[in-house]
């Protein structure tokens, strides 16, 4: 082999070597993107996403004069056997203040079935001002053949978005949770004991 041959080998090799490291690189930045822009939407609200405070947070929130209506939506995919719903379809909160939505939901079906919740809020600027404290949406729901449940959603409206120029004429908020059924069975295994 000449020496142009070996220069050229090299430089072959190293360029499949550059290429398959760009790939694996975009690869990473593929599996990165998910979490990364969940990241991205909880801390900006983009998208509706509201935001989770713990009790010592909310505890330290004061609440204010201001009444803001909020709306409560509810959908079930057509793959889950499901019916449900907010036990009332709108509320008349104090702005900073924590209150509670229950929602009702009913296996239809003759099985076990897991469900989970995805949600989000409207208006869309209104997401990182909509802090739930504690919600049924971040955890799987196992229902049993024919069960019904009463599902609580503890949330309060920061008092910040009275003083957000794009939000402060804002009177109602909607929050609507779509339920979706799991293909992770293994809250139903945790749920009946089979583990």
């Amino acid at each position: 082999m000449s020496t142009a041959q070996a220069s050229l080998s090299n430089k072959n090799r190293r360029s499949g070597v550059m290429a398959a490291l760009m790939g694996l690189g975009m690869l990473a930045l593929g599996f990165a993107a998910v979490p990364l822009y969940d990241v991205f939407c909880r801390v900006t609200g983009y998208g509706g996403t509201t935001q989770r405070a713990d009790a010592a947070q909310a505890a330290t929130v004061q609440s204010t004069s201001q009444v803001m209506s909020v709306r409560f939506d509810s959908n079930v995919n057509a793959a889950l056997p499901w019916s449900f719903k907010p036990e009332q379809a709108v509320d008349h909160v104090t702005v900073g203040a924590r209150d509670m939505a229950i929602f009702i939901a009913t296996n239809n079906s003759d099985q076990p079935v897991v469900g989970t919740a995805t949600f989000n809020v409207t208006p869309l600027l209104a997401g990182q001002y909509f802090n739930k404290v504690q919600c049924f949406c971040f955890s799987e729901q196992v229902l049993q053949p024919g069960q019904t449940v009463r599902m609580p959603v503890l949330y309060y409206v920061d008092p910040a978005i009275m003083d957000d120029p794009e939000t402060k004429d804002i009177k109602e908020i909607t929050l609507s949770y779509t339920f979706y059924r799991s293909i992770d069975q293994q809250a139903l295994d945790e749920g009946t004991g089979d583990s």
